[in-house]
């Protein structure tokens, strides 16, 4: 279930944000746009319009794209190795290939 996984994926990158030293602007960053992925996820089961549902998937969505870029930044500053880096972007992918389909389905969707 997709809202598992982003509260796992939020969980996992929380988690390893604890062990992290130094650059805790880029952290906070990154904890802030990954636990937003499954917050705005839960919103949307909230939604009170087809285009609220939409617009609240579509922002899970460009946080999911955010939150690669704070981790491509902290792997090239060597505060993620690459094993962890690689699994995390490799999550966040999944995440944000079906959050696009979620979008995809909904706009095809009649009214």
């Amino acid at each position: 279930m997709l809202r598992e996984e982003t509260i796992n994926f939020a969980i996992e990158i929380s988690d390893i944000c604890d062990n992290i030293k130094g650059c805790s602007v880029y952290i906070n960053q990154l904890l802030r746009c990954s636990s937003s992925i499954g917050a705005n996820l839960h919103e949307a089961k909230y939604a009170q319009s087809k285009a609220d549902f939409i617009n609240k998937i579509e922002i899970a969505l460009k946080e999911s794209f955010e939150t690669e870029y704070w981790l491509e930044l902290l792997f090239r500053k060597n505060k993620l190795d690459e094993p962890t880096y690689k699994n995390l972007l490799n999550k966040c992918g999944t995440i944000r290939r079906k959050l696009i389909a979620s979008v995809t389905t909904a706009k095809n969707r009649k009214e």
